[in-house]
């Protein structure tokens, strides 16, 4: 497996049975000049270019090409947490565009204001340099305790709006999600206060009901936080925030999919019951790509066994050690549509962080980020073009 810049030349890549915006074209090839996708067909109509990638000889019978897989929440990998600056953020970064990731969302567990602060600064000037990184997604303080899951509860606090407004400010316009329990005090004026900054605000780690969930959607919430985890379930009297947030057109659920945090029948539900608004997240903490042991998620102590993290004091699940291919190789297993599952990591996210005018599809004027996987949907190439200006 290895990863390619498409930022100068142009770039063919033929012979891959193309799979973007929930469609999949056959013999198909995509152009791809200074790091922008430039044309797309079928057969041998292309024509010659500096590099030319036969994607059969690569990838096997059956290779697939997709869109760049865009994570919009994920906190590590390669041993290394997103909370620990620039050179941390770097070598998680490293291991999830292997695996496919060409961009993500730097998530940051609860912290003290003046750590997240600080850390949210240090993305946004990562933002200038990285093209890689989209913003920050600050997953944490405004949660509730009672769903805390792998966050520090003594470090969660309501969401007063000048604490909001200091963070929001710190990342200079690269905060791009915010999660929040609307049910806090002040916490749907918080809500309205992270939308009207430009940010996406996330309803998560809450006891929101149903009627609370509609209020925050209603006030501009348009993303649940890795959905079913850290909120109330489906009971047949009390519908909950994850069919509040399914009946809404405006609401894209996060899911992780690695049969962990979700079965894989809910994971099915969860595709069926928000068709083209499903965004499969990681969620990874730095375990994922590492070993089993111990690890630190921001404040929390976690023992990963068998591939699974869990806080040390509260048993919590702590982060995933999921990589973007493994969640794609798991949604089908479990009975979604192809299409439908690289849109997930696709078109979705990007457009979930309002980035899919450049990002999630290979539609001509994109941003040439693509990923060829053979037949099992493993990784054998990534390719990311010219950087995105926040």
């Amino acid at each position: 497996m290895s990863t390619h810049s498409s930022a100068t030349g142009s770039l063919v890549i033929h012979s891959a049975r193309i799979i973007d915006r929930g469609e999949a074209v056959d013999d198909g090839w995509v152009r791809i000049e200074n790091g922008v996708v430039a044309a797309r067909g079928t057969g041998s109509s292309w024509t010659p270019a500096d590099d030319v990638v036969d994607a059969t000889a690569v990838a096997g019978p059956g290779a697939l090409l997709t869109p760049g897989f865009i994570d919009i929440h994920g906190h590590g990998g390669a041993g290394a947490s997103f909370d620990d600056g620039v050179e941390a953020i770097r070598t998680g970064r490293d291991l999830h565009r292997t695996h496919g990731t060409t961009r993500a969302v730097v998530s940051l567990v609860t912290a003290s204001l003046e750590s997240l602060a600080r850390d949210v600064a240090i993305i946004a000037d990562l933002t200038e340099t990285e093209a890689d990184i989209l913003g920050s997604h600050l997953e944490g303080p405004f949660l509730d305790p009672g769903h805390h899951g792998a966050h520090e509860p003594s470090l969660l606090r309501h969401p007063v709006a000048a604490d909001v407004a200091r963070l929001l400010d710190a990342g200079r316009g690269t905060v791009r999600q915010v999660t929040i329990a609307p049910e806090l005090p002040g916490g749907l004026d918080a809500i309205r206060q992270i939308v009207a900054a430009g940010s996406a605000a996330a309803v998560g780690h809450t006891d929101a009901d149903a009627a609370m969930a509609v209020a925050a959607f209603e006030a501009g919430a348009s993303i649940l936080t890795h959905a079913f985890n850290a909120m109330p379930g489906i009971h047949h009297r009390a519908p909950g925030p994850v069919l509040a947030a399914a009946a809404d057109h405006r609401v894209v659920l996060e899911a992780i999919a690695d049969n962990v945090h979700l079965d894989p029948h809910v994971i099915k539900l969860v595709f069926d019951s928000a068709p083209g608004r499903v965004a499969l997240i990681t969620d990874a903490m730095a375990a994922a790509g590492s070993a089993d042991g111990h690890y630190d998620l921001g404040a929390v102590s976690v023992t990963v066994e068998n591939g699974v993290a869990r806080a040390d004091d509260t048993g919590s699940i702590a982060g995933s050690t999921l990589t973007q291919d493994v969640a794609l190789q798991r949604a089908v297993q479990a009975g979604v549509a192809l299409p439908e599952a690289v849109r997930a990591l696709t078109e979705t996210p990007a457009r979930a962080v309002g980035r899919d005018t450049a990002l999630g599809s290979l539609r001509s004027g994109m941003l040439g980020d693509a990923v060829l996987l053979d037949a099992e949907l493993r990784v054998a190439r990534v390719w990311s073009g010219p950087r995105l200006l926040v």
